[in-house]
């Protein structure tokens, strides 16, 4: 433990990212006693660079001191990122030790909806009121360029905060020191509601390559704003949370998420998927007696199931990317499906083909390969149905498509796939049966 505290002590002030990454390799009972080893300054700004699920699995154990103490001094956009992850019942423990202001903060930007531009945003956006000096408005730009980051744009409201324009730092630095800001602000800005979902909000961000996109609520007045990095890491994190929710994993778990978490977060979903490998099996054992007259059957179970199943994969992958990045509407259902159905038929036609003359090779029986090929081109055209229909029939009724598609696409494709493959196996028996 004192070499970990070491580690990050002796990078936080030189390199304060690789002090971040050094804390987040460890596991969050060694890195809470790393934090607590720390001033509360410190501490704070080394978590500001950790995750925000990994900065929440060390706020578990440090609540409710020093995890308050913390949270107010952490940027509120940061604070509220990590907040979002804790449970319930950490949050109802902090929320009592927070100073009313930070309350009042993190319930506004909590009352986002997840993936909104509300819940996106940044609110440390500079603006000025439209009366504002340029002499003014560039002396203060400097001191805030000094200590924090520059920002994108500035902007222009009125007196009631409404969004009016955004300044350009030619436009700024060509204008005479007397003149107001409104006589040399950009009219033509686009802005956001706080509601609208990422997914618009990508749609939007590229009818022009803005570095950041303001958000307004129902008045126009500004809020904050998006910038394009914070778009693109949620979409990635996004991204990486479907690819474990696509197999039964929880969107919360980490690589080294206590052991108990883990366990809890995965075994729903095993026991469901469990029971989906009994409906498999049970297809199966309706042609037992079959396949004990022609044992081989069983030798092609696997080659049916497994391109059934990768085919799936691929539709279910595409259609579900084009939904992240709203690429798939709803509306677009039936043609996708039947985009996705061809796919599969002109596929399952190439493959089983060619599955058709090995079997025929390697066993000797034309009948086995057209047994076995028709079942591939009924399989593959099925996993391309349920790599769409699973995706788009979740987001329909208000699941997330991610959230173990995976599973239910295996269960079609081998279910379907084992009963094509033993039912024509069933119809052609006679010239299947040893000679």
């Amino acid at each position: 433990m004192d070499a970990a505290l070491a580690v990050v002590a002796r990078f936080i002030d030189t390199d304060p990212q690789q002090a971040a990454l050094a804390l987040e390799a460890l596991t969050p009972e060694d890195a809470a006693a790393v934090v607590r080893g720390l001033s509360p300054e410190t501490a704070a700004r080394l978590l500001s660079r950790v995750h925000p699920q990994s900065e929440a699995a060390i706020y578990e154990l440090l609540v409710p001191e020093p995890a308050a103490t913390l949270l107010g001094l952490a940027d509120a956009d940061d604070a509220a990122d990590a907040f979002r992850a804790l449970r319930d019942d950490s949050r109802r423990a902090l929320l009592a030790s927070l100073t009313p202001e930070r309350r009042r903060e993190l319930e506004e930007r909590l009352s986002y909806l997840d993936h909104s531009a509300g819940q996106i945003m940044r609110t440390d956006v500079v603006s000025f009121f439209k009366d504002a000096r340029v002499r003014d408005v560039v002396t203060r730009l400097k001191s805030i360029t000094a200590s924090k980051h520059p920002q994108s744009y500035t902007y222009v409201v009125d007196d009631h905060r409404r969004l009016l324009g955004v300044l350009n730092m030619r436009d700024l630095l060509l204008a005479e020191d007397d003149a107001r800001v409104e006589t040399i602000m950009r009219t033509d800005v686009i802005s956001v509601p706080a509601h609208i979902d990422r997914e618009e909000l990508i749609a939007e961000s590229k009818v022009k390559s803005y570095l950041s996109i303001p958000v307004v609520d129902a008045q126009g007045r500004l809020l904050g704003a998006v910038r394009t990095s914070d778009l693109i890491e949620s979409t990635q994190e996004e991204a990486t949370e479907d690819l474990q929710r696509l197999f039964g994993a929880s969107a919360e778990e980490r690589a080294f998420s206590p052991l108990i978490f883990k366990v809890r977060q995965r075994l729903p979903w095993l026991t469901v998927n469990l029971g989906t490998a009994f409906l498999a099996s049970a297809v199966v054992a309706m042609f037992q007696d079959l396949i004990g007259k022609i044992a081989v059957l069983a030798v092609f179970l696997p080659i049916v199931a497994g391109q059934g199943g990768n085919a799936g994969v691929q539709s279910l992958s595409v259609v579900l990317r084009g939904l992240v990045i709203g690429e798939v509407r709803l509306r677009d259902a039936m043609r996708l499906t039947s985009l996705e159905v061809g796919v599969g038929l002109i596929n399952g036609l190439v493959i089983g083909g060619v599955t058709a003359l090995g079997a025929w090779y390697w066993n000797g029986n034309p009948w086995m390969g057209l047994v076995i090929g028709l079942a591939m081109v009924v399989n593959m055209i099925a996993a391309g149905l349920a790599g769409a229909v699973i995706p788009l029939g979740m987001k329909r009724i208000g699941f997330d498509p991610a959230q173990s598609s995976g599973i239910f696409l295996t269960t079609v494709t081998d279910v379907i796939g084992f009963f094509a493959f033993l039912g024509f196996a069933t119809i052609f028996q006679a010239h299947l049966l040893p000679k």
